[in-house]
């Protein structure tokens, strides 16, 4: 059992967490050439702009917007609708093992993701480790995305967890911050073995 003061239920980010995300995977084969692919990354493609999809804007305005800006490649801009699903071709090793012992603990499980709605039902489909889940916060059915407060805020509610009652698991540093903001327990994700030695430590775990 969880230690007063220690959190009582765990959620987790989806992307680099329990599934591998990366543009990369996908566009590395499209584009041969490695420079020309990083720049295409770096330029037309980029996670920035993919980010408006997180936070709820259709692609059936960004994709259009984003070919009368750069038409050479249209096609390119096109695979990131029609092949979304590429970008994340496998889970993070080792973090479906601790979801199941988490599982097998009965610790209550929720997901606050940053994720675009276009996406999403595709995903949640080929996914059952999200089985057992008691909730999904999803950014962009929200239209507000990780690390705006607002997100959290939300989160808490639908949950029903009081802040302190909740760890949250992300790989960037700048959610986790937001969420200690609100009072959240945090974990920046590196790895699987860091995370088990957190779980453990908080009494989440047993070993």
């Amino acid at each position: 059992m969880s230690e007063a003061g220690s959190p009582k239920a765990v959620v987790f980010d989806i992307g680099r967490v329990i599934v591998r995300w990366d543009l990369r995977y996908l566009y590395e084969k499209l584009v041969d050439d490695a420079d020309q692919l990083d720049w295409f990354l770096a330029n037309v493609v980029t996670e920035e702009w993919h980010h408006e999809q997180d936070a709820g804007r259709p692609l059936a305005e960004m994709v259009p917007e984003r070919i009368a800006l750069f038409p050479e490649h249209a096609d390119l801009i096109r695979a990131y609708a029609t092949r979304f699903r590429e970008t994340y071709p496998e889970h993070v090793p080792g973090t479906l093992e601790l979801i199941a012992r988490l599982k097998a603990a009965q610790v209550p499980l929720f997901a606050l993701s940053n994720f675009g709605p276009d996406f999403w039902d595709e995903f949640i489909a080929s996914q059952p480790v999200f089985e057992g889940f008691r909730d999904i916060v999803v950014s962009g059915h929200e239209n507000v995305a990780k690390p705006d407060p607002a997100i959290f805020a939300l989160a808490e509610a639908r949950f029903g967890f009081p802040p302190q009652d909740l760890l949250f698991i992300d790989d960037k540093a700048e959610n986790i911050a937001a969420a200690v903001a609100r009072g959240w327990h945090g974990h920046v994700f590196t790895g699987a073995e860091a995370l088990e030695a957190a779980l453990l430590r908080l009494g989440l775990l047993s070993a």
